[in-house]
């Protein structure tokens, strides 16, 4: 009668050896894949932080729907009283004397002077080297304002001389409603001029519209201004200055308006 269990050399043929594997390049893919997943991680956190600049967004507040919002019920006013209900008048003490009449006040506003728009002497050479305003014309309120060398005008430009160290590099015809004495003194030492015109705001805004000239007004002669101004309103010589007059100096330009009477200033 056979064995129940079978031999040892059957059981040992049926044993089946595999070959030691070499690591393949899926198997080094898997050991490094913690740390691409790592990396990635990261990423992802830093694009999660990013952000507005503080104060970039203000949230709106949205007052009485509710307390969650931290301005509800009352909506940020307290209960009852002159604040809660309406507004305190400026400089309400609760009903003493006012600050005003016990000490007074200082000053006063003066509704006749003159508000004007400064430009100064370095800012004029910055715009010209970057070719924003030609030196050959005449610089007058429209090229200061076209070219954004004044950004707003309000009763005229007033022409300052900072920058007057460094000098021009090159002579300029400016005209402004007002000039120190040292912005004066380095133009003309550059072989410039400066021309001065009452203007008002009204008035500007017509130079502006190209409905007003920009210098030329009824109370012009030969020595309202330079020789290059001359030669730019059509002037070549002595005798056409002479004969300039205002009514073709209108038609030429197709002017509407002309500008303020310099005798009537404020």
């Amino acid at each position: 009668m056979a064995g129940r269990f079978p031999s040892l050399t059957t059981r040992v043929s049926q044993l089946s050896i595999s070959p030691i594997t070499t690591p393949t390049r899926s198997s080094l893919l898997s050991l490094l894949a913690p740390q691409f997943h790592q990396q990635q991680i990261r990423n992802a956190s830093i694009l999660s932080s990013i952000s507005d600049n503080p104060g970039a967004y203000n949230k709106r507040i949205r007052r009485g729907r509710g307390h969650a919002s931290g301005k509800g019920k009352t909506s940020g006013r307290g209960h009852k009283g002159q604040k809660q209900h309406g507004k305190v008048p400026y400089g309400f003490n609760g009903g003493q004397t006012p600050e005003s009449i016990v000490h007074g006040t200082r000053g006063f506003t003066n509704y006749w002077s003159t508000d004007l728009v400064t430009v100064n002497l370095d800012k004029i050479q910055e715009w010209i080297d970057q070719g924003r305003i030609d030196p050959k014309y005449p610089i007058t309120v429209r090229e200061l304002l076209h070219s954004n060398c004044v950004n707003q005008f309000r009763d005229g430009i007033k022409l300052l001389a900072r920058g007057k160290e460094e000098g021009l590099k090159q002579p300029i015809h400016i005209i402004v409603s007002r000039a120190s004495a040292d912005a004066i003194a380095a133009i003309e030492a550059a072989g410039g001029s400066v021309t001065t015109r009452f203007y008002t705001n009204a008035s500007i805004k017509r130079i502006l519209m190209a409905k007003t000239h920009p210098f030329y007004s009824l109370a012009w002669s030969e020595k309202s201004g330079s020789e290059f101004l001359l030669k730019a309103l059509g002037a070549a010589n002595e005798q056409e200055a002479a004969e300039l007059k205002e009514s073709k100096v209108m038609e030429r330009g197709k002017f509407t308006y002309r500008l303020p009477d310099p005798t009537h200033r404020k």
